[in-house]
């Protein structure tokens, strides 16, 4: 059932609010530019795999568990666990600037924390189902994600967002794994996303930050 702390989720993952997730595609920009994605088939491919055994199941794993508490412990796991300087610059900034605006609001000051765990600490007081908060997490992480794409690559809007309908079904499948998961199962790799994020930066003409 639809509540209004849902709605209040939404409204925090939303393109709308202030953490500047449109400034940076994940080395995304990199793979476009080396033409591993240049279509919508190697763009669900690519966003499929990040979702699936990269940053998107751990991202995942970690919010389910900052739902629970133990942040400070899980922000240190979030950090060691980043494989660059520009991903851990992506999650710091963007769970900095969500504490900040949720302080504004609110009156409620967070600490600045990495993204998911940020967003975990912030939605516990929501008393959501932990499914509910990790699908929207990752919807909103993949919509960023086709976004840029759409721009870029570039798809037609039609062609992203069936790109995004498609892995609805993943997002959903994910979440429901990730609820119940524990700390071990994080142990996902993409390699290949890892070497396109390094690659990012070092790029000699970048649009995003990462």
């Amino acid at each position: 059932m639809l509540t209004p702390a849902h709605l209040t989720l939404v409204h925090w993952l939303s393109p709308a609010f202030p953490t500047g997730a449109f400034a940076y595609s994940h080395g995304l920009e990199a793979e476009i530019a080396s033409g591993v994605v240049h279509d919508a088939a190697s763009l669900e491919t690519w966003l499929g795999n990040i979702l699936r055994f990269g940053a998107g199941w751990q991202d995942a794993v970690l919010l389910a568990h900052a739902l629970e508490g133990e942040c400070d412990a899980l922000d240190d796991l979030a950090r060691a666990l980043q494989p660059c300087a520009e991903r851990l610059r992506e999650s710091r900034e963007q769970g900095a600037a969500l504490a900040r605006c949720l302080a504004g609001m609110t009156g409620h000051h967070l600490p600045a924390r990495l993204l998911p765990v940020s967003v975990g600490a912030a939605a516990a007081e929501l008393e959501l189902p932990k499914r509910d908060v990790i699908a929207l997490y990752l919807q909103g992480f993949a919509g960023n994600l086709v976004t840029i794409a759409i721009r870029h690559v570039p798809l037609g809007q039609t062609e992203g967002q069936a790109v995004l309908a498609r892995l609805l079904p993943t997002i959903h499948t994910l979440a429901e794994r990730a609820a119940r998961a524990t700390l071990d199962d994080i142990g996902t790799c993409t390699l290949a996303g890892d070497l396109a994020a390094l690659r990012h930066e070092t790029m000699d003409v970048r649009i995003f930050r990462t």
